[in-house]
């Protein structure tokens, strides 16, 4: 994961422009570059993950190009060979194929060429223009804001890199590129141009082909890897999926838990000692809990309940793997319950309202799961890869006929389950183990501790008079308002870069619960067990 800032002005002098890209310094702590072209400022935090000699380091030059790329780029080996003749590359990064591709077919081209996770901004001294352009579901962070004084666009790999410079901000929006005047959608991963109605074996046989695939494309690194093992089923099947990839290769996995009554604790040690991995457990208390609290939504950019909640676990735990080891990637298994379901889809009326809820989670899945992965892995200095974000398997999922995703089975995420049952992939009990929230997963009493914190702290009117202080996306729990006041502490004002709260969809019977966590469902049963 790296970090990088890009201000189309000369409105800034180098020191309040490197004050502003230290701030993405986690992101990048191996190497700091920053470049002058024309009227254009770069600069770029780097975690060396390809190439790792000084060549894979950025800005990129060439072909009267400036680009700077926080991204993956999977097919670049292919892209790389198609652009060979044309031209001559300096390093054996993924990235740096952007600018001959670019050149050679032109931005909208180009950004559908990718099966990528990016973020970039190139400048075209040709055409004395700036482009940008961001991945479809979003996995890398980008913002974009304009200056105070001259009104000039400026691009961060976080909306912190932005404070100081510009005094409108918003985030980039996934699937869309700038091509130095407008914002152009060139892909949305939740609208498919058909609807395929398979059989069930058939279904389920593209899911586990197309999820193989994606963990595959994502092993590829010069630094080391190791996963995140929660126990659920989506970090178990990703696990699963990579050992079988590499027989004989021992991987390293890491899971956390409170030090009450953690549920997922026994079932990540269940899964590592079927695997034969090399497992690591922490144990987190409320002490930790309340203690990066601060940290963790300065580090999110966000004040939404459940993605801070789920957040400070998975910041803990990614912070201990990065003083305890020498891994650069990690891989994660975020993004599949947007596409086969929540514990609220089960009470989706029909197949039509199941596909509208799962088309809006994985539109919106950059300003909540995605993002929490994001900040959470890369402000440790660590990389994170979703095999669930895959393009190809995004693609393939959103066109099934949506009313097999359905819970008719009386069990959650059913054809994911059996598209690796039976085949030793995983426990039995693991593979139909029914689904529980991550941040309840590690302990009831997360959720619990940061709620009497809350309590303690403001009184029933002080929630009464939340609109008061904050007309936009009111927060109604002492909770909210504790997360929304420390947010705007760190980023007055700017509350809109999130949409709303993530909460069940309120329309649905059995759904118009008051909190986010699965907990409050009726139909939790099992999960928390």
């Amino acid at each position: 994961m790296c970090g990088f800032l890009a201000v189309d002005s000369k409105e800034f002098d180098l020191t309040t422009f490197c004050d502003a890209l230290e701030k993405n310094v986690d992101r990048g702590p191996d190497m700091t570059e920053t470049v002058e072209e024309d009227a254009v400022m770069f600069g770029f935090n780097r975690l060396a993950i390809m190439d790792l000699s000084d060549d894979g380091m950025q800005p990129f030059k060439g072909e009267d190009c400036t680009l700077v790329c926080n991204g993956e780029i999977y097919n670049f080996l292919q892209l790389k060979e198609n652009v060979k003749d044309d031209f001559s590359f300096q390093s054996s990064s993924d990235c740096e194929v952007l600018i001959p591709l670019y050149r050679k077919y032109g931005l909208d081209t180009m950004c559908k060429m990718l099966d990528a996770e990016f973020a970039f901004v190139l400048y075209d001294k040709v055409a004395k223009k700036v482009v940008a352009g961001r991945d479809p579901i979003g996995i890398r962070p980008m913002f974009y804001g304009y200056t105070k004084e001259k009104g000039e666009i400026a691009f961060g790999s976080t909306a912190k890199t932005l404070m100081d410079l510009c005094d409108q901000i918003f985030p980039f929006p996934p699937g869309h590129y700038y091509d130095g005047e407008k914002f152009v959608t060139y892909r949305d991963p939740a609208m498919v141009t058909r609807m395929h109605t398979p059989s069930f074996e058939e279904a389920t046989t593209g899911i586990r082909d197309y999820l193989v695939k994606g963990v595959e494309k994502r092993l590829h690194a010069d630094a080391p890897v190791g996963y995140l093992l929660s126990g659920g089923l989506d970090s178990s099947l990703v696990c699963s999926i990579a050992s079988k990839l590499m027989p004989g290769k021992k991987l390293r996995t890491f899971a956390i838990g409170m030090d009450r009554n953690p549920i997922d604790l026994k079932y990540a040690r269940e899964v590592a000692d079927y695997l034969g991995t090399d497992h690591t457990e922490f144990i987190m208390t409320r002490d930790d809990v309340l203690g990066a609290l601060r940290k963790v939504i300065y580090t999110l950019e966000t004040w939404d309940i459940t993605t801070i909640r789920a957040s400070i676990g998975m910041y803990l735990l990614c912070k201990k793997i990065h003083e305890t080891t020498d891994l650069k990637v990690i891989l994660t298994g975020e993004c599949s319950d947007e596409m086969f379901g929540y514990k609220y889809t089960d009470y989706a009326p029909n197949a039509e309202a199941f596909q509208s809820e799962s088309m809006k989670r994985v539109r919106e899945l950059y300003m909540y799961d995605v993002l929490r992965a994001d900040r959470c892995i890369s402000a440790n200095s660590l990389e994170g890869r979703v095999p669930f974000a895959d393009l190809d398997f995004v693609e393939y999922v959103m066109s099934l006929d949506p009313d097999m995703k359905m819970n008719h089975y009386d069990k959650g995420k059913y054809l994911l389950r059996m598209a690796f049952a039976g085949q030793d992939y995983l426990p039995d009990d693991i593979l139909m183990r029914e689904k529980a929230a991550f941040s309840d997963a590690v302990g009831h009493s997360l959720v619990d501790d940061l709620k009497e914190y809350a309590d303690a702290k403001y009184t029933d009117e002080d929630v009464a008079k939340a609109s008061e202080k904050y007309a936009y996306k009111t927060p109604f729990t002492k909770e909210s308002l504790l997360y929304r006041d420390i947010f705007e502490e760190f980023f007055p004002g700017k509350a809109e870069w999130i949409k709303d709260y993530w909460m069940p969809n309120s329309d649905w019977e059995g759904c118009d619960v008051d909190d986010p966590s699965a907990r409050v469902l009726s139909n939790y049963g099992d999960s928390g067990k």
